[in-house]
């Protein structure tokens, strides 16, 4: 996660973190998808679709959850969303050489069949948590982020301030696109790493705090 300072190293920032050697364009993901599944915020949305309908939206089954949406937009290829697939990319690479495929048609054909399915549609499931977290001059547990709470108690697993009950502990409607879990995980991440100049509420949060230039050593 990188915040709104300008990113100087970006030549020799952007290969390594996104593969750049073998593979390009890369496609970013929107921060406000990625932090609200992550961090569990879905679990407590009582706005379905049709409370945000456009008045010129065609008649159609407009129900569901919010993360609904974002499930059926990943499937049809417009959400860019991490991580992608239940399966790591390296074995699904290995299992489509094995099959004499190209991977985009291993994958186009496991999905269909059902072998592989998108992480998001079960995104409390253990092997879909995202464990490792890099922040780059940014206070996302601070400031930056929108639901502190929940990044606390469900990213972090520490102490919180969440005080309302989820969907499921008020019995609403559940969700048609996504798994459900009654229990909701605490603590998906493995590691956090902050670069900073100041100590943030995201360093205080942090297992490793690395030093970074201000303004005027740059």
């Amino acid at each position: 996660y990188v915040g709104q300072e300008k990113l100087r190293p970006q030549a020799g920032w952007a290969p390594l973190a996104f593969g750049l050697d073998w593979g390009r364009p890369p496609r970013h993901q929107n921060g406000t998808s990625f932090f609200y599944v992550h961090s569990n915020q879905w679990r407590y949305e009582t706005m379905h679709a049709k409370d945000i309908l456009s008045p010129t939206a065609p008649p159609g089954p407009w129900d569901g959850a919010i993360i609904d949406y974002n499930m059926r937009s990943i499937r049809m290829g417009w959400l860019p969303a991490y991580p992608t697939l239940t399966d790591n990319p390296l074995s699904i690479a290995k299992k489509a050489a094995e099959a004499k495929l190209e991977p985009k048609d291993y994958v186009a054909k496991g999905l269909k069949s059902g072998e592989l399915s998108f992480a998001w549609e079960d995104p409390d499931s253990p092997q879909n948590f995202p464990r490792n977290m890099f922040v780059w001059r940014s206070n996302i547990l601070g400031s930056s982020g929108k639901g502190h709470e929940y990044f606390l108690k469900h990213l972090l697993g520490t102490t919180h301030g969440v005080l309302g009950k989820d969907l499921g502990e008020e019995g609403r409607e559940k969700l048609q696109e996504v798994r459900w879990h009654d229990e909701a995980p605490r603590g998906k991440l493995d590691l956090l790493v902050t670069l900073d100049f100041r100590m943030s509420t995201t360093c205080v949060y942090s297992d490793i705090v690395l030093p970074t230039a201000t303004w005027y050593e740059k």
